[in-house]
């Protein structure tokens, strides 16, 4: 139920990786369960309505991001979250939670909408919201449950969540950022490179120690600023 550019930059970002156990969750209908299995990963799915789920000859398990999951603690060495956090009202437990059922140097994988690229940052500026997260108006939100079957949580994006807030969780649940990806390039980010270039342009004005303590030169990279609709990133539990 996710975004096929997304499952194919996981499938990249996993590649290298040794196989073993890994959580897919939010699973959705299990399109990245399938080809992640088929990859060689012993894959376990969870989802807060299992009853969507379509793989046959795939664990699946009824859980809830904003509570515990119904697993034991480091009983993954992977773990991997697509469109998941936007969806929920507790990223924080949610982090934790990936932290708790990893084993110690496992891999978390997660994708976040990305609200910081150039297009998306205009948008907030003229418009007051981003494409991601418009206002949940009760006619939305009536429109969503038609067409969701009343299952609104797989639709409704409720919790903007950026770059920023996404290192700080992972930092401070024992995670250390191994690198940031995107879904695919943005093809009209070409037209927006002059204003890029004033913005990495102010930042300089800023010291070297005031842009590494605010992340300055990471919020302004190629992958936040230029990037695709999807942030994804990789991180190991330390």
């Amino acid at each position: 139920m996710g975004h096929y550019a997304i499952y194919d930059r996981v499938e990249k970002i996993l590649g290298p990786e040794t196989r073993g156990r890994l959580l897919d969750v939010p699973a959705g209908e299990g399109a990245l369960a399938l080809r992640l299995r088929e990859m060689g990963f012993d894959v376990a799915c969870c989802d807060l309505y299992p009853q969507i789920f379509k793989v046959d000859d795939t664990e699946i398990r009824s859980g809830d991001l904003d509570k515990t999951l119904p697993y034991s603690e480091a009983e993954f060495d992977h773990v991997v979250c697509v469109e998941g956090l936007e969806h929920i009202e507790n990223p924080t437990n949610a982090i934790r939670e990936f932290s708790r059922v990893l084993r110690h140097g496992g891999n978390l994988v997660i994708s976040v909408p990305n609200i910081m690229n150039i297009e998306e940052r205009l948008k907030w500026l003229f418009a007051g919201y981003t494409s991601h997260f418009k206002p949940l108006s009760s006619e939305v939100r009536e429109q969503v449950a038609t067409e969701y079957g009343g299952i609104e949580e797989v639709a409704l994006h409720v919790n903007p969540i950026g770059y920023s807030e996404v290192r700080f969780l992972l930092e401070t649940n024992g995670f250390e950022l191994e690198s940031v990806h995107v879904d695919k390039r943005k093809r009209n980010a070409v037209l927006f490179l002059p204003l890029v270039g004033l913005i990495r342009l102010v930042a300089l004005f800023s010291s070297p120690a005031k842009r590494a303590a605010r992340w300055t030169n990471e919020l302004n990279a190629d992958e936040v600023l230029l990037g695709g609709n999807t942030l994804i990133f990789k991180a190991r539990k330390i």
